[in-house]
Order: C-alpha cells, then structure tokens, then sequence
C-alpha cells in the first residue's frame, strides 16, 4: 500500500495539463488555428505560411522536447520508482509546451 503525504499534488492532473498544451500545439500547427489566427490583413497567403512554416519549425523543437518528456514521465516503472524524477520531468514538459506555445504565438505575431 502506497501512502500519500497530506497536500501532495497528485501527477494526474500536470499530465492532464501537459496533454492539453501539446493538443493545444498540435492544432495550432497541423489544424490551421495558426494559420487563422496570424494570417490575414493583406498579406499573401504564400508568404503567411512561409513566415508560420519556420515559427512553426522553431517551435516544434521545444515540442519535440517536451513530447519526449511526456512520454518518459509516463513510464511506469520509472515512475513507481523514482516518483520525484517523474514529477520533475513533468515539470520540464510543462515549461517546454509553454514555451513552444510561447515561440509560435510570438513569432505569429511579429510577421503580423
């Protein structure tokens, strides 16, 4: 039996978290949202997508990374037994996905 000390986060609910800002990355790049959000007034559509096609690259190495500590955050054994490891790369796959999220709505809007 596993016991829990009182206040303790459970690792639910950064995970949960972490999907939803890698979903939220995901559309943005592969789904148009950012095409949508940062395109328009005037400019052509060629040069939008260029401008989005390198944010997007940039952006997809911070992604990339914090795909890759998704994935070894999940990993049962290492999460029964090293749990405050786990929790740490939680904690970068958090940090990376916002800035990934950070990068491409920046750059969005800079060529805007």
């Amino acid at each position: 039996m596993t016991t829990r000390t009182p206040g303790a986060l459970s690792p639910v609910i950064p995970i949960l978290a972490n999907l939803l800002l890698g979903g939220l990355w995901t559309f943005s790049v592969f789904a148009g949202w950012g095409l949508e959000a940062f395109c328009g007034n005037g400019e052509s559509p060629e040069s939008c997508v260029d401008r989005l096609g390198m944010v997007s690259l940039l952006s997809g190495l911070f992604a990339l990374t914090a795909a890759i500590a998704t994935v070894a955050a999940l990993l049962p054994p290492l999460f029964r037994k090293y749990p405050q490891k786990s929790l740490m790369l939680v904690g970068i796959t958090t940090a990376s996905w916002l800035i990934a999220l950070a990068v491409l709505y920046v750059g969005g809007l800079i060529g805007r």
